[in-house]
């Protein structure tokens, strides 16, 4: 088990070069001057030159990616062009924020989503299963954006229930987390819905029943505990995902998250925190991921026999 993780962390190498390279080749290539953005359009030339060589702007491309590379290894990920602070305390002041965005969105997907997978595949073909798959298609392919303004529009503007941005109280929270889960939620269904079917049909199922054993006890206990490898996978890549994808949810809310903080980065050109913070979600997206198959040791036997 442990050398599986040693192996699963070194694989995290590759892929940080690799997410390092495209966005700094983009950012790199991206219109702008960053030192005009910084001193203003006004500014002197000769002022903008002494900061681009200052910044090391004028260096060729590969140059700044080595010295890029470098000291990200050390840690140092560059200054903010905006406000001149460290990139990792800019990201590590919103992270917390946007993590318990995330987690309350998922909290949100796996509440309704699993005991609807559930109840559609116990009961194929019904109404109630026939109902679910179309709000699940609804909630698969509804906007995040038009979603969040239609609630602000209902629940804030017109019955006053939730505040329309922030996320400092509980009232505040209750609105983006349902609108980053509702699409999560439509996607845990369908696989739980699937999954399940696929358990269901199984001869041990049919052995539960044959021996008198209650439905519900058939379902939860030998049916769902079996069910849950890809229902696990689907939650760990929504959550993961949702880290990283909550930029739209955050800038309608109002909510200073890590995907606000790139949305400003980009306008502005303030490119450290760009590359910064995909950077960040990268690494947090792959340690998920992680997580994830260590969990799956812990959840079917079977599996962490074979790391043994």
């Amino acid at each position: 088990m442990h050398r599986y993780i040693l192996r699963r962390l070194l694989m995290l190498i590759p892929v940080m070069l690799g997410v390092v390279f495209i966005v700094f080749t983009m950012m790199y290539f991206t219109p702008g001057d960053p030192a005009k953005i910084m001193l203003g359009e006004q500014a002197p030339e000769e002022a903008v030159a002494a900061l681009r060589e200052e910044l090391g702007l004028d260096d060729p491309y590969i140059i700044q990616f080595v010295s890029y590379i470098t000291k990200a290894v050390q840690g140092d990920i560059g200054r903010s062009y905006k406000t001149n602070r460290p990139v990792a305390t800019e990201i590590m002041t919103r992270f917390p924020t946007t993590l318990k965005l995330a987690a309350l969105g998922v909290l949100v997907a796996v509440a309704i989503g699993i005991p609807l997978g559930i109840i559609s595949a116990t009961k194929q073909y019904s109404i109630f299963d026939n109902l679910a798959m179309v709000v699940a298609l609804i909630g698969v392919s509804m906007p995040n954006f038009w979603q969040a303004l239609m609630m602000i529009l209902i629940f804030s503007v017109q019955l006053g229930w939730f505040p329309s941005s922030g996320f400092s109280t509980p009232l505040a929270m209750v609105l983006p987390a349902v609108t980053i889960g509702t699409g999560s939620a439509a996607i845990i269904t369908r696989m739980t819905r699937s999954s399940m079917l696929e358990v269901v049909r199984q001869d041990y199922i049919r052995t539960a029943r044959a021996k008198g054993q209650v439905e519900s006890k058939v379902i939860n206990q030998h049916a769902l505990k079996n069910a849950l490898i890809p229902i696990i996978t689907v939650v760990g890549l929504q959550f993961g995902y949702l880290l990283g994808g909550a930029v739209l949810t955050e800038s309608i809310y109002s909510i200073p998250g890590v995907g606000r903080l790139m949305v400003d980065s980009i306008k502005s050109r303030d490119f450290p925190v760009v590359q910064g913070g995909v950077l960040f979600i990268a690494i947090t997206f792959s340690i998920v991921n992680l997580l994830v198959d260590i969990l799956y040791a812990f959840v079917d036997p079977r599996i962490k026999s074979q790391y043994k």
